[in-house]
């Protein structure tokens, strides 16, 4: 019995060592996959949007790269199926119990997901020939680097929107901060001189992120008043000093950069502080790929968790009032994460216009500040506490995400500061990140939705698909498709009240009365759906809220109605507004239209030219001319 107990333990400590050893390869061929598409798409010379030779010339890295990426990607899937049945590595050889892990068990999924979307990238990077492709790549690779940490245990930790979202930032801006600096060191010097600078702005912003998010998860899974005497908070503290080695060789980037024009940098030394902050990041990977495959530990008065734990991932909350609902907070880190990015970018905007002594209203900030705010309150705060709890908060959190905090935001002309404010092309023949966003607002994809009818289909009609289907239910249960759908309410608002009552540049703006037409549907649509829900006889979440044991408001369907009723009362208001908003616009251009036509005649009589009524009349003159000579030809005048 001994020995076999200690057979199970070798074999245990043998997977678990080349889970880690996987997981190290699997996460280093992602980030040099990340970093040579950055390099193509955001760092290298671009000509005229197409990528330029030495960019071409990536891509043989970045396949090298993706086959290591699909291996991993599938060896991880066999270890950690035979860690989950406590198995040898040759039993998990098993083709039904294969099958079974990656289409039933959630983790297998994800787990099914990256490694798909590592074949993905290696089919299509050698089809890459356009900046756009390459970074459509490098979003594809970034999620599916980190789809399957919604599923791992930080899930189980406490503070759980914190726990799950703060490790996904934490990796995303890893993969940005550690590619880049590899992508750097790909690059030849010519290249590199024109990159370092535009890559120290993205280096900056991923190092924030990355300590922030760091902290914040080593706060979520470590017991600060036991914990530190184990071996995880050993590596914890070892990553903590490798990341700050990092940051002050990110330091002296910026130095070598203000010391002068980038051409005027000793590349020795700077190659010599890239290399050194590759092996130093080699090393803050391996420590984090142990960390990875391994439990924090547990605290000495670790709690059970409940049913409303298990599902919903939070503890049953008291009894909703004023004051829980104001001042309770349970951070959303992926949205929170979101805000702060958008702001930031947004006020940094603002503030290169005034160094540019250019204006901004500051009506349109206080306005966007606004609309994050209220986005936070709705994911973060007491109503996006709540909204996980009962199907009526949900529906006011819904309300705020897609009809009131996209008003705000749309008003905020956030498109129009970006033009202002994104950098032009570094060459002639460069289309750079502003000229990018430009040809993406008249891409074709673009095109479709800004239409008014997709941008209504989008805004109401995934109403009846998401709650009148399995996929509400569905979406409670995961994180990810809790995110997705709280998303999916934000850019719908947006794109619907973008169409209608936006101030940004639209490529398909449509006449105002059109506007009105569309709006009085969408009204009528969510009325519609509203009462739909209100006379509904059964549950539409496919049991979730029952499952929770809600102690306080235990009448599921009356809750229900009562979300069909919030839903009706608060949908018509935002509406009515956007078309009071229209009409006003409607009169306003109705009079620039007149004033210009006024200007124009002034313009014209003051050259001595008749204006345009002028030239109107003398035309209403020549048919009256006209039909008199027909007429009097027919008398035989």
């Amino acid at each position: 019995m001994t020995l076999l107990a200690v057979s199970a333990t070798s074999s245990g400590s043998f997977i678990n060592a080349l889970t880690t050893i996987s997981k190290f390869f699997g996460i280093a061929a992602s980030i040099a996959i990340v970093g040579v598409l950055l390099s193509m798409g955001f760092l290298l010379e671009d000509e005229e949007g197409d990528l330029g030779l030495e960019a071409l010339k990536l891509r043989t890295v970045a396949l090298w790269s993706g086959g290591i990426w699909i291996i991993a990607a599938a060896t991880n899937i066999i270890l950690t199926l035979a860690n989950f049945l406590d198995v040898p590595i040759g039993a998990a050889f098993d083709w039904t119990t294969i099958r079974s892990f990656v289409t039933q068990i959630t983790l297998g999924q994800y787990m099914f997901f990256q490694l798909l979307v590592a074949i993905l990238v290696v089919i299509l990077i050698r089809r890459v020939r356009q900046v756009g492709g390459a970074i459509f790549l490098m979003m594809a690779a970034l999620f599916g680097v980190v789809a399957p940490i919604f599923q791992s245990h930080s899930a189980a930790s406490g503070s759980h929107g914190l726990a799950v979202g703060s490790p996904v930032i934490h990796v995303v801006a890893l993969m940005l901060w550690v590619g880049g600096v590899f992508g750097l060191g790909l690059l030849q010097p010519h290249s590199r001189a024109m990159a370092v600078r535009r890559f120290s702005h993205v280096a900056l912003w991923a190092t924030i992120a990355v300590v922030l998010s760091g902290v914040a998860n080593a706060w979520t899974r470590l017991n600060f008043a036991t914990a530190w005497q184990t071996s995880y908070a050993v590596i914890v503290i070892a990553k903590v000093v490798l990341t700050l080695g990092l940051i002050f060789i990110g330091y002296q980037y910026r130095s070598s950069l203000n010391a002068g024009e980038v051409t005027s940098i000793g590349w020795a030394k700077f190659s010599k502080l890239i290399g050194i902050e590759l092996s130093i990041m080699i090393v803050a990977l391996a420590l984090g790929s142990w960390l990875s495959t391994n439990q924090p530990p547990a605290p000495a008065n670790e709690t059970k968790y409940d049913a409303a734990t298990f599902i919903a991932g939070l503890p049953m909350p008291k009894a909703p009032n004023l004051t829980r609902l104001v001042l309770s907070f349970e951070p959303d880190a992926l949205f929170i994460g979101l805000v702060v990015l958008a702001t930031a970018l947004y006020l940094r905007g603002v503030y290169r216009l005034h160094r540019q002594g250019d204006y901004w209203s500051g009506i349109r900030t206080i306005s966007f500040l606004v609309g994050m705010f209220l986005i936070s309150y709705a994911t973060s705060g007491g109503i996006g506490l709540y909204a996980r709890f009962s199907f009526s908060y949900h529906m006011i959190a819904h309300m705020i995400l897609g009809m009131i905090a996209p008003i705000f935001i749309v008003l905020s002309a956030p498109i129009t500061l970006a033009l202002r404010t994104l950098p032009q092309g570094r060459t002639p023949n460069e289309r750079g990140v502003r000229g990018t966003f430009v040809v993406a607002l008249h891409s074709r994809l673009v095109s479709f939705w800004v239409n008014p009818v997709a941008a209504l289909m989008l805004f109401d009609g995934s109403l009846f698909a998401l709650y009148f289907t399995s996929l509400f239910g569905g979406m409670m249960r995961s994180d990810i498709g809790h995110f997705a759908m709280n998303l999916h309410f934000v850019l719908a608002g947006l794109l619907f009240f973008h169409v209608i009552i936006g101030v940004d540049p639209n490529p398909k703006r449509v006449p105002h009365l059109m506007r009105m037409v569309i709006l009085f549907a969408a009204m009528s649509i969510h009325a519609f759906f509203s009462v739909a829900l209100m006379s509904s006889t059964s549950l539409l979440d496919r049991g979730y809220f029952a499952q929770l044991h809600r102690p306080w408001s235990a009448d599921l369907l009356a809750d229900q109605h009562l979300a069909g009723s919030i839903g009706w009362a608060t949908g018509e208001i935002p509406i009515l507004l956007a078309l009071v908003a229209t009409f006003i616009f409607w009169v306003r251009d109705d009079s620039r239209e007149a004033k210009r036509i006024d200007r124009n005649a002034e313009r014209l009589a003051a050259m001595g030219e008749p204006d345009e009524l002028a030239h109107y009349n003398q035309y209403l003159a020549k048919l009256a001319q006209r039909d008199l000579k027909i007429e009097s030809e027919e008398r035989g005048d």
